[in-house]
């Protein structure tokens, strides 16, 4: 019972930086980012508003929340990469994201508003991204509740990860 739990939590498992990470593995995951939207979109297309609220697993956030959860998540992220490149090892803001989960405009919301602002955001993130020189990757920020660093180059990775995480939770609410 508890792997399935943890199946339904984390359907493609959990992050996992590679040892080596070169710049094919970047370019892969700045494609991703730059088409998650598409990707979420069409997954999305045919659903109605009952649709909406199904979850990934018992006790899950719903469709609805994992979309809202995806722009409030993507927004702070950009925001922390732009810090990394224009700051010297900034500390970091951290949010209560199962808090922001169930604020009115990610319960009640129709998820056209987060889908407009995933479009947008994803076409800026990526483009900065992609222009970035390994140099600038290597920029770190600081998560003030572990302490740790974390350079933009795997921060990457880690929102890669982040948009198929939450993609495959709204394929598997689909099937639910």
């Amino acid at each position: 019972m508890k792997d399935q739990l943890e199946n339904l939590k984390y359907p493609i498992g959990k992050f996992a930086k590679p040892e080596n990470i070169d710049i094919t593995i970047i370019k892969s995951w700045i494609n991703t980012i730059m088409r998650f939207p598409e990707y979420l979109k069409n997954e999305l297309k045919k659903l109605n508003e009952k649709d909406l609220e199904q979850t990934y697993r018992p006790n899950g956030w719903t469709i609805r929340q994992l979309v809202h959860h995806c722009a409030d998540s993507h927004m702070n992220s950009f925001i922390r990469f732009k810090l990394a490149l224009t700051e010297d090892t900034p500390t970091i803001k951290p949010y209560l994201e199962d808090k922001w989960a169930l604020l009115a405009d990610s319960v009640n919301m129709p998820i056209e508003s987060s889908i407009k602002i995933l479009e947008g955001l994803h076409q800026r993130w990526a483009t900065l991204l992609a222009s970035l020189s390994r140099e600038e990757m290597k920029k770190e920020f600081k998560n003030p509740e572990t302490g740790n660093l974390l350079n933009i180059e795997t921060a990457i990775g880690i929102y890669a990860w982040h948009c198929n995480h939450h993609l495959a939770h709204i394929i598997n609410a689909k099937k639910r």
